[in-house]
This record gives structure tokens, C-alpha cells and sequence, in this order.
């Protein structure tokens, strides 16, 4: 096994799919409501992008930490301390 091996987004969407999509659709459907309501009520449109870029930073980090967390799980159930 490779020391890099990059998890695919849709093996993690498939291996955990509610949280999965907690972590990435439901930032992101912030964001696109922030920005949509900051158009609807004349906010200044810096506030609801910075907003938006934000929420789109902590889905890519929460994904990043998910991802991690689901490779330590794979390895801890291949090479547990049952395998020794």
C-alpha cells in the first residue's frame, strides 16, 4: 500500500452518506441561501460573499477531517490489535 493514497469523494459518500453530505451539501446550501437573501433584502453583497466563502473553506476542512477519520478507521480495522 502506497503511503498517499487519496480517498475518492464518492468512496466517502458511499462508505458514510448522511455525514458526508451534512459536511458538504449543507454548508454550501448556506452559503448559496446567504447569498440569495442578501440579493432579496439589498445587504451589501460583500457580506453575504464573505460569508460564502467562508462556509465553503469549512466544508473543504470538515472534508478533509472526515476523510482522515474514515482512513484511520480502514487501517484500525485492517491492521487492528485483533490482527496481531
Amino acid at each position: 500500500m502506497s503511503g498517499r493514497h487519496s480517498l475518492s469523494f464518492v468512496e466517502l459518500f458511499r462508505a458514510t452518506p448522511v455525514k458526508s453530505s451534512l459536511l458538504t451539501l449543507a454548508p454550501l446550501a448556506l452559503a448559496l441561501g446567504q447569498v440569495c437573501n442578501s440579493y432579496v433584502n439589498g445587504v451589501s453583497p460583500a457580506v453575504s460573499i464573505t460569508f460564502a466563502v467562508i462556509m465553503v473553506g469549512f466544508s473543504v476542512v470538515a472534508m478533509g477531517h472526515h476523510a482522515a477519520e474514515h482512513r484511520v478507521h480502514r487501517l484500525e480495522a485492517e491492521y487492528g490489535p485483533e490482527r496481531v
